[in-house]
């Protein structure tokens, strides 16, 4: 029986991932904050958008291919990145690479990842976006800015929507720490999960590789306790003083991630970003957020840069109410993961199997050819 018959639907790779990987660790990946209401929030923004049918439109070949900060894609999404997303799947990050590599797609490795940007930069072929969780120190920030243009990442994430740490209470239940450690509880879990167990085993215990590297030189000249966790060093939230260091470090293109204030829109396309991506983290930061699907017409009649959007998406009819909302370009974390916990290695090509052939089959409903013909559907 081929994959498409026994996993037609993400919702189908999400139900068999729940039960290959730990209890703790599924917490993790799909839980949001508070009582998750920004989560379902995300959902019905997204069913309320609506495309309307065409009839008699004839025999039509819908086109996913799109350009994004210059670069052509064959379609309109990529990989989010997700922090320590070898925990949720053993070798996540190099399976995601190189899933990327293959299907000339992004790839956005996290700084809380649990691989060296060097390790996963090669892998990535040219596609590889790295996410900065901006440090404190000045001098970190500079040499962790050179490793990863070296590793061959060329495109930059600068997140702003993490001033602080959120509460995520259903994660926080679940019983992971960080660095993670296992008590019976979460032992017995794992055990239940033979294949995340012997993948977790023979890659040793996930943990944040790169800002490892940093944490005696960061805690050493800091004011902060020795007691305290490097990860603190994560968590400063950035004013546009900061921004305006980071577009100047860095000289490839730069994404702001986190936007969901139309009124920011025209101050970062004064500051030289090179696009925006309109996100809620998942539903993950604060329970009183609109939903991408909300804001994003605004945002867009608000700057004439890309727009990269993300949050809720379950397929490809979802891509395909953000584009027509204003978003060029989408991108899915949760989703790919699911795929690589129900599936493993294969998991992300499957993922991207499902979205393209769902975008393709609602296209030809609508009797659109190309994705810039979908504003027009919006009933």
């Amino acid at each position: 029986m081929s994959l498409h018959a026994r996993y037609p639907a993400l919702s189908d790779l999400k139900s068999r991932a729940r039960r290959r990987i730990p209890h703790f660790v599924w917490e993790y990946l799909d839980s949001a904050t508070g009582s998750e209401a920004t989560a379902r929030r995300n959902r019905a923004a997204l069913d309320a958008v609506l495309l309307r049918p065409s009839i008699l439109h004839g025999e039509i070949t819908p086109d996913l291919s799109t350009t994004l900060m210059g670069q052509e894609y064959p379609v309109p999404f990529g990989v989010a990145p997700v922090g320590m997303s070898g925990l949720i799947w053993p070798d996540a990050e190099r399976h995601l690479a190189r899933f990327a590599a293959k299907r000339g797609v992004p790839y956005g490795l996290s700084s809380v990842a649990t691989q060296l940007p060097e390790d996963i930069g090669p892998l990535a072929g040219g596609q590889g976006w790295f996410q900065l969780y901006p440090p404190r120190d000045p001098e970190i920030r500079s040499n962790m800015l050179k490793r990863v243009r070296d590793a061959g990442f060329k495109t930059l994430i600068l997140t702003v929507d993490v001033p602080a740490p959120s509460r995520r209470e259903r994660q926080t239940r679940g019983g992971l720490t960080q660095p993670p450690r296992l008590s019976p509880r979460l032992a017995w879990q794992v055990a239940r999960c033979p294949a995340w167990a012997m993948g977790t085993a023979q890659l040793g215990m996930p943990r944040m590789r790169l800002i490892d590297s940093y944490a005696d030189a960061a805690l050493s000249r800091t004011s902060l306790p020795s007691t305290a966790h490097v990860g603190y060093l994560l968590r400063t939230s950035p004013d546009w003083e900061y921004l305006r260091w980071i577009r100047e470090a860095w000289d490839g293109p730069m994404v702001v991630k986190g936007v969901l204030d139309p009124t920011d829109a025209p101050k970062l396309e004064a500051e030289g970003v090179d696009a925006i991506w309109v996100s809620n983290h998942a539903g993950r930061q604060s329970e009183a957020a609109p939903a991408p699907a909300q804001v994003l017409p605004s945002i867009r009649a608000a700057t004439r840069l890309p727009l990269i959007a993300d949050s809720g998406i379950e397929g490809g009819l979802d891509i395909l109410r953000l584009i027509a909302l204003g978003a060029d370009f989408v991108m899915l974390g949760r989703a790919f993961h699911y795929g690589l916990g129900a599936l493993g290695a294969e998991g992300p090509n499957h993922v991207a199997s499902i979205l393209e052939a769902d975008m393709i089959s609602n296209m030809h409903q609508i009797g659109a050819t190309r994705l810039d013909e979908l504003a027009k559907r919006i009933v």
